[in-house]
């Protein structure tokens, strides 16, 4: 715990996931007071569930500690951990401080894992809960700009090398199938999550025994009762004195995918940036660059490619602690997870959130992406002018030699002489296709190119997205709120 009333100024280290990037609510989350309330809520709960099930606990003891849940002296509680080197205790003292009656049943047959653990698992799953609808709008803000650019051909890229042609809304729907799978493993982890519960030091609940004089059956509802006041649907059975940190790798490797969706989005669009077909939204006083006034860099696509990195990179942490977890516990897993935890879904809240406000705004340059086109096209169209040729009575070969030496003298101009290609233009110059020149209009359609990707846009939202999307119908139509 950092040293009460360090101002976290300009003289301060800060996280800029906390100070320039996530929203409020997520930082909330992961806060002292959020944790630290939470903490005193728990011994709450168990306090109740231990007077329900015949512990001498009084209802002024239990009155107290409702009173008095906000009500934390961080200083005081600095102060003791200095003293005591262990936070659960100073918080316990600071607790029983403001809670005479109720100081001596305060984390009563209980660990230190009672608090920090569950408290973790709270937060983890309300964390899971911020992120789900922010996914969904921006699946939602995508599956609106595929709809409307369902049938728009644009050139498909293989190897980063042009390739056939595709729509715009075809290669989004890419991005939004990846965002789906994210959408869809980040409720599951969410909804496997499981409470530790009342376990004691090593799991054996053995401390619950003792109280319980011996009693099975009221141990395993104790469990139970503050189970459901977490508002969990199970807990444990197993334990050692943590929950398996099996569950923190889940919880990144789901955040760390999410990573790898949204950076595979945003470098495709900084790649279309620079083929100046489609554009991130770039404000009226926006500044591109210090030294080049002209310039407009996709600065929200390459944020979101530096934060997943991170995201990504983050799932090792919980890989190598819970590699290292000897017997039971051992506590070199606390201060990394006071690390990777909270920045994992700082970092996913915030590309999120820059991901939304891209998609909300995404311009399309479709007279860029028609010369473009041009540019290619006619060499996709010979195999389309042969069968013509052939139909009209001419010989397979000799039109595939004919073809083959325009587009050499044609492929000539574009690489040595940097002109545009004028196969079209050779085509109709010579005599042979005449039986084909008033086809050539229709022969280089592009639309006739994109094959069914207009139906497999309509399609694919209409049967896959929106079902997925219905649960967080109330929550889609909240904007983006980008930060710095």
């Amino acid at each position: 715990m950092a040293a009460a009333g360090d101002p976290g100024g300009p003289e301060s280290y800060r996280s800029p996931l906390a100070s320039r990037y996530a929203s409020h609510e997520m930082c909330f989350l992961f806060s002292d007071r959020y944790k630290f309330q939470t903490w005193r809520q728990l011994w709450l709960w168990l306090a109740e569930a231990e007077q329900t099930l015949g512990l001498p606990i009084t209802d002024d003891q239990i009155q107290e500690m409702k009173s008095n849940l906000s009500n934390i002296d961080f200083q005081m509680a600095a102060e003791e951990e200095k003293r005591l080197r262990h936070d659960v205790m100073a918080h316990v003292h600071t607790f029983g401080h403001c809670c005479p009656k109720a100081a001596g049943i305060i984390h009563l047959g209980a660990t230190s894992c009672y608090v920090g653990d569950n408290t973790d698992l709270i937060i983890l799953r309300n964390a899971f809960d911020l992120l789900l609808p922010k996914l969904a709008r921006v699946i939602s803000r995508l599956a609106d700009f595929a709809k409307e650019h369902a049938a728009l051909p644009t050139l498909g890229f293989t190897h980063f090398q042009p390739a056939q042609l595709t729509t715009v809304g075809k290669r989004c729907c890419l991005w939004i199938q990846d965002l789906c799978v994210d959408l869809q493993n980040l409720k599951r982890v969410r909804d496997e999550l499981r409470f530790r519960g009342v376990k004691g030091t090593t799991g054996t609940q053995a401390s619950f025994l003792q109280l319980f004089e011996g009693d099975h059956q009221k141990v395993e509802q104790l469990d139970k009762m503050v189970t459901e006041k977490a508002g969990f649907k199970r807990a444990f059975i197993i334990t050692g004195q943590t929950y398996t940190r099996k569950v923190d790798i889940e919880v990144l490797s789901v955040l760390a995918s999410l990573g790898a969706s949204v950076h595979k989005i945003c470098t495709d669009i900084r790649l279309l940036a620079n083929l100046k077909e489609m554009e991130e939204p770039f404000e009226k006083q926006q500044i591109g660059s210090s030294a080049m006034p002209y310039k407009r860099n996709p600065m929200r696509s390459e944020r979101c490619c530096s934060l997943a990195r991170h995201l990504m990179a983050l799932v090792m942490d919980p890989l190598q602690t819970a590699s290292v977890q000897w017997f039971e516990r051992t506590l070199d897993d606390s201060a990394n997870r006071r690390l990777c935890l909270a920045e994992a879904f700082l970092t996913a809240d915030t590309v999120l959130n820059t991901l939304q406000n891209i998609s909300e705004g995404l311009v399309v340059y479709p007279k860029v992406i028609e010369r473009r086109i041009r540019q290619e096209l006619p060499f996709m169209a010979t195999e389309n002018i042969i069968m013509a040729m052939v139909k009209a009575g001419g010989s397979r070969q000799d039109c595939h030699e004919k073809i083959r030496v325009l587009s050499q003298q044609a492929a000539a101009v574009v690489k040595q002489e940097g002109g545009d290609n004028d196969l079209i233009e050779r085509i109709r110059a010579d005599a042979y296709f005449s039986p084909i020149h008033s086809q050539l209009e229709h022969l280089l359609d592009p639309s006739s190119f994109t094959g069914r990707a207009p139906q497999q846009v309509h399609r694919f939202l209409e049967e896959e997205v929106h079902p997925l999307l219905k649960p967080y119908g109330s929550v889609m139509e909240v904007k983006a709120e980008l930060s710095l």
